[in-house]
C-alpha cells in the first residue's frame, strides 16, 4: 500500500477522519480545448475525504466508513462519469470531480445529527496532479 500525504486544512475540530478510495472510472472532456481528454480514457483516481467533527454519532463513529464508501464507491466506480446526473452541469474533470463529490458528501453530512463538517475532497488523477476543493 501506498501512504499518500495531503495538504492539511485548519480547523478547531477534536476530531479529524480521512478517507481514501481508489475510483476506477472513465471520463471525457467535449470542451473543444481539452486536447486528447476529449476522448474516452479512463483513471484510477484516488479520492481523499478530510471530515472534522467535535461529536461522535451514536455508534462512536464521527461517519461511519461504509457510509463514505456507499457515497462515492458505490456510486461511481466502474462507470463512465460523463453518464451520471451529477455531472450534467459540470464537465467530469479532476476539478469537477472534487467539486461535485463535495456538494453530494456535504448533503449527506448535513442530515445527520453529531453534524460532522466536510472539509476538503482531494481527486488525485495520477502519480503527479491533483485538485483539492474546500467548498
Amino acid at each position: 500500500m501506498i501512504f499518500q500525504y495531503y495538504p492539511s486544512v485548519a480547523h478547531n475540530y477534536k476530531f479529524e477522519l480521512n478517507k481514501d478510495i481508489h475510483l476506477a472510472s472513465a471520463h471525457f472532456n467535449p470542451h473543444e480545448s481539452a486536447g486528447k481528454s476529449r476522448n474516452m480514457h479512463g483513471h484510477t483516481f484516488i479520492v481523499n475525504i478530510t471530515i472534522g467533527g467535535n461529536e461522535l454519532a451514536d455508534s462512536g463513529f464521527l461517519v461511519n466508513f461504509g457510509t463514505i464508501n456507499e457515497m462515492v464507491y458505490d456510486k461511481f466506480d466502474s462507470t463512465v462519469l460523463n453518464d451520471h446526473p451529477e455531472f450534467s452541469e459540470t464537465f467530469p474533470t479532476t476539478e469537477g470531480i472534487a467539486q461535485t463529490l463535495f456538494h453530494l458528501i456535504e448533503k449527506e453530512l448535513e442530515a445527520l445529527p453529531n453534524k460532522p463538517k466536510l472539509l476538503q475532497v482531494l481527486v488525485r488523477e495520477n502519480p503527479s496532479s491533483y485538485v483539492a476543493y474546500r467548498g
